[in-house]
């Protein structure tokens, strides 16, 4: 068997399990399966059966975009958008990499870990998580504080502080991180191999949700 889709597989696989370490019911699948039951209404008044596209297979589109382009590369599910995506890396920089879709939607990384988004409204502008990133990546539990800032309509950049809890997680080889502010509570979960991050569900912000990373190719 192909070691590439094989490695496919077992990440999407991952993404299932990372996914499953959350809420109960994404709020992508939740809003699915409501655009479903819309069609399937709509359709019934028209007197004739719905006709819903299959949703894609993560692995199929990952040894698609492993055969097709020689560089590095990431899976990337938006559950709130309910899509899933391969992204190509465009750019690197002082440790970051930049990974972009043909419509230039860009997800900004470094060392597995959401820093950044474009292209996707309400964009994540920075995420500031040395603390968090540091304890993560080693495999360590303890308490640190990430800064996440975000564009507003009025072209400002607002922060958002959390504090937070690192700390291993219910299944085996993953580590969670529990962030807080008021009333507000997020957790991403992630699994590290030689200190980066390869497979992870990370929260972008309040109005894009949570998103579910793989890395195909380093």
């Amino acid at each position: 068997m192909n070691r590439k889709i094989t490695r496919g597989a077992i990440g999407a696989a991952l993404l299932a399990m990372l996914a499953a370490c959350g809420n109960t019911g994404s709020e992508g699948s939740i809003s699915g399966m409501f655009a479903t039951a819309l069609k399937q209404s709509a359709a019934r008044m028209r007197g004739e059966e719905a006709k819903v596209a299959p949703a894609p297979d993560p692995s199929a589109m990952a040894a698609e975009a492993l055969r097709v382009n020689p560089g590095p590369l990431i899976l990337v599910g938006l559950e709130r958008m309910g899509t899933t995506q391969v992204l190509a890396m465009t750019g690197q920089n002082a440790g970051q990499r930049t990974y972009m879709t043909k419509n230039e939607q860009a997800l900004i990384m470094r060392d597995g870990m959401l820093v950044g988004t474009r292209g996707l409204g309400n964009d994540l502008s920075v995420a500031e998580m040395s603390g968090s990133s540091a304890l993560i990546r080693s495999g360590r539990s303890g308490q640190a504080r990430r800064v996440m800032r975000y564009w507003t309509g009025d072209g400002l950049e607002r922060p958002l502080s959390l504090d937070c809890t690192i700390g291993p997680g219910a299944k085996a080889g993953t580590i969670v991180e529990s962030c807080q502010n008021g009333p507000l509570n997020i957790q991403n979960n992630y699994i590290v191999q030689g200190g980066r991050v390869t497979v992870s569900r990370q929260w972008i912000g309040p109005n894009l949700g949570y998103v579910t990373i793989q890395e195909l190719r380093p």
